[in-house]
């Protein structure tokens, strides 16, 4: 499956109950179509302490949310956008804001 954002990439998600929240990308899994954004569908784990330094209890950590559930945030204009790609004259592709025109990467 393929993916139209990348790891460090700023997102808003456009659905679900994180509806509006911007965030940067944690995380990217192609195989699954999920991506993990800072500070969005925030769950509850109860951890059992493993080692004898690692303390247990209830962390609160990012889980992951379907790719097609966010939208690139273009960092000219600050408005999400779909991602576009463009050949350069050397062969190779870059990403572009589709409302912009300015390069992504």
């Amino acid at each position: 499956m393929k993916v139209h954002v990348k790891t460090k990439d700023e997102v808003i998600v456009i659905s679900g109950k994180d509806k509006g929240q911007k965030g940067k990308v944690l995380s990217v899994s192609p195989k699954t179509g999920r991506v993990t954004v800072e500070g969005v569908a925030m769950v509850t784990k109860h951890q059992k302490s493993r080692a004898q330094g690692q303390p247990g209890g209830i962390i609160r950590k990012e889980a992951a949310i379907d790719a097609s559930n966010v939208m690139l945030v273009c960092q000219k204009c600050g408005k999400p956008s779909r991602a576009g790609k463009k050949v350069q004259p050397d062969g190779t592709k870059i990403r572009v804001c589709k409302k912009c025109g300015q390069q992504i990467d």
